[in-house]
């Protein structure tokens, strides 16, 4: 069983990462989509920029973070003297990181699933007088609904199991931003935090088989309702 405090943790983990998830999920299509079929300069650089949370420490990521939202940072001294919203060291904070960490898996995961669209199918639909805004929210989108659903899964469990940059830019706030991972570590340094561990870990290993399985679930139901129209 878990402990109130672990299943507030449980529960902030659950709440940082779901909404990582929606938060990113219109730019990540954009994103995809602009990579998968448009063709101009610099594509090779936007490419590079959109997946440059993977290739750079997480640690960096953070440290960038903070740098642009923190309280002092130019974005952030923006959004805290216009709207009186503060990032850094808030639960909000943790939103944003795992939302950037995840943002190039599920780009690429939508990016894959689009481009296996022949490209036929959006010259006949082209052909028929559909706008690109119509060949986009009629044609692709739902072809590419299989992908989507493996994105959000995938950025699901990534921002379920950020560290190193929510640990830079929110630091581990018990109560405030110590999510499943902070809280692991944290439970590392303490004598005797096996079994507190040891209850994380099995939680964190549900969730992730749960999302896994939901995706594969609506993955296999968009199928079916395709195959049947």
């Amino acid at each position: 069983m878990l402990t109130p405090a672990e299943t507030g943790i449980v529960l902030l983990s659950l709440r940082v990462a779901a909404l990582a998830v929606l938060c990113v999920l219109p730019f990540a299509v954009a994103a995809a989509y602009v990579l998968a079929r448009a063709e101009f300069r610099g594509k090779v650089l936007f490419d590079a920029v959109v997946h440059l949370p993977l290739l750079l420490p997480p640690v960096l990521t953070g440290y960038v973070l903070l740098l642009l939202f923190g309280r002092q940072g130019a974005i952030g001294q923006w959004l805290e003297a216009w709207f009186g919203v503060s990032l850094a060291f808030r639960w909000t904070g943790a939103v944003l990181a795992a939302a950037v960490m995840a943002f190039p898996l599920f780009v690429r995961a939508i990016r894959l699933s689009i481009e296996a669209i022949p490209r036929e199918v959006d010259e006949m639909a082209s052909s028929l007088g559909a706008r690109p805004w119509a060949r986009f929210w009629q044609v692709i989108l739902p072809l590419s609904g299989p992908g989507v659903l493996a994105g959000m899964t995938l950025a699901f469990a990534k921002a379920l199991g950020e560290f190193g940059a929510t640990i830079t830019f929110v630091s581990n706030i018990p109560g405030e931003t110590q999510t499943l991972s902070l809280a692991m570590h944290t439970l590392l340094q303490v004598p005797g935090g096996e079994s507190g561990i040891a209850r994380l870990a099995i939680v964190s290993v549900i969730l992730a088989i749960g999302a896994l399985l939901v995706s594969e679930w609506m993955a296999r139901r968009s199928a079916y309702r395709r195959a049947s129209e």
